[in-house]
This record gives C-alpha cells, structure tokens and sequence, in this order.
C-alpha cells in the first residue's frame, strides 16, 4: 500500500520488506526512488531533495547516499511511467478476495463465503512463502487480473523462468490432482488443472514468454497426482525452497524486464482505464 506526506506517495517495487521505493506525486509521476540494496536514494528533481527524504526517512536504514540517478535501465524507465493506481506490485495474497468478501456480494452469492475464505487462507499462506523468494532473485506479483478469468493468484518471475501459480485449499485432506479436475476429499471437484493452463497460456501471450502452469496445494493429508499430469508443476508449502536454487532460464536483466511488463495492469487489460479512481 502506497504511504503518503505532503503530496508526495511512497510506493513499492515489491513487497514492502525489500526491493525499492519510489516516489511519485498525486499526478503518478516519480520524481526518486530508494534502493536498499545499495542505499541510495536517486532523485529526479532537485528541487525535491527535501521532500523525498522526509517522505522517506520511516524507511531509510543505515547509512545512505543522495543524488542524481545513474542511467536508467528499460525496465527503471517502464517503473517511472508507470502510474501507482495501474501498479500491481503492492498487491497482497489474496487481494481480489479480500475484496469480494468485504463487497462482492454478487460473487459471494455464486461462490459461499466459507470456501472463499478457505481459498483466502490459501493464498495467503502460499503467496507469503513465495514472496521469501524475492531474496534468491524471483519478482512476484499476486492478484493479477486476466480479462473475464478471474485473477492468478500468484505470478512468478525467476531464474527458473516464469510461473502462473494457482492456489487449491487442501483442508487436512487428500487431494487428488488429475488431467482435467482436482478432487479434495469428498467435495466436488474443481477445474483447477484446466483453469491453470488457460491461465498460463493466456500469461504467456501477454508477457511473449513461456509460462509454467502450477498448482500449490496447502494444507492437504496427502496429494495423488495422475500419471497423465506432466505439464503442470506441483507446489506445496515447504517445497518451494526448491525453485531458489533453480537457474538457466532467465538472466536478472530479463526477470526486471518481464516484472516491469507483468506489474502493469494494461499489460493484463489492454485499453482498460486502470484503477485511477476507483
């Protein structure tokens, strides 16, 4: 969530523990930003120097330097454009159904509140172990809008290359993923394996890069997977360490790219007003 002083916003690259800040005006335009990494806070706007660093003092840590920026990478550039209502990246696990639980009262009624709030609890357990792996080089965004389809939970962005993560409630029970559906205990099933594929499919023409189609499964007894099930990747709790010593996909310079691109809420909904105003 973005902080604000004085007319000037603070807003995140990331998660709020790390990565960068930027700091843009009412308008959405940024005039500096604050690198942890290397504690440096680069600003646009001279005439600005003060406000930036008021604005930011509640997060400076340590010692840190002040001054013009270096050159801008594509992606730095991408991030300066970009206005904070359009911005994905300080979504939380789970946001569109924080919001439908507090005002979807249509989607409530289609879909009962227990089991969204069991899917609630599912994001939000696996979205915060996904985002520790923000420290091994991986960008994560969740709740990205796709047109008509809902939401992915969770969008991944490594070394490994890219995945569109999708989150199933496994409520202390077996779970059974198979080709078409999955089945947790004696509920009815869910087409959780045809979803992610789309989803994936879809992730991958807007970002033109394969996407890895994957279900992470929480909280279950025990979980089956069909012979059949090849093409999807299979995450639970505690397993994710795995994918941060995975490498040969995709160089830093590309994974800032691709964030750059998928943190846009036009890449997902192209010609879509955003969220300004609302």
């Amino acid at each position: 969530m973005a902080r604000t002083s004085r007319g000037l916003r603070v807003r995140p690259a990331g998660r709020l523990s790390r990565g960068r800040l930027y700091v843009s005006t009412p308008d959405g335009r940024s005039v500096a930003w604050y690198d942890r990494e290397t504690g440096r806070v680069s600003v646009l706007a001279e005439d600005q120097c003060d406000a930036v660093l008021a604005v930011l003092r509640p997060y400076l840590t340590g010692s840190y330097t002040v001054g013009p920026p270096p050159v801008p990478s594509r992606a730095d550039l991408r991030r300066l454009a970009l206005h904070p209502d359009d911005d994905l990246a300080p979504n939380r696990p789970g946001e569109p159904l924080l919001g439908e639980l507090a005002h979807g009262i249509r989607a409530i009624a289609a879909r009962p509140r227990q089991r969204l709030r069991q899917d609630l609890l599912a994001q939000q357990r696996m979205g915060a172990e996904l985002d520790e792996l923000e420290g091994a080089g991986w960008r994560i965004l969740h709740g990205v809008p796709l047109p008509g389809a809902g939401h992915i939970d969770h969008l991944l962005i490594g070394p490994a290359g890219v995945l569109c993560v999708r989150s199933v409630p496994g409520r202390r029970q077996r779970a059974r993923i198979g080709d078409l559906l999955t089945t947790v205990g004696r509920a009815e099933p869910r087409p959780d394996p045809r979803w992610i594929r789309r989803a994936a499919e879809r992730a991958g023409r807007a970002l033109a890069v394969a996407v890895t189609p994957a279900l992470a499964v929480v909280d279950a007894s025990r979980i089956e997977i069909a012979p059949t099930v090849r093409d999807i990747r299979i995450l639970r709790p505690g397993a994710t360490a795995t994918l941060a010593q995975e490498a040969g996909v995709l160089k830093p310079p590309e994974t800032e790219a691709l964030y750059a691109a998928a943190r846009s809420i036009h890449t997902w909904l192209p010609g879509s007003p955003g969220r300004r105003g609302t």
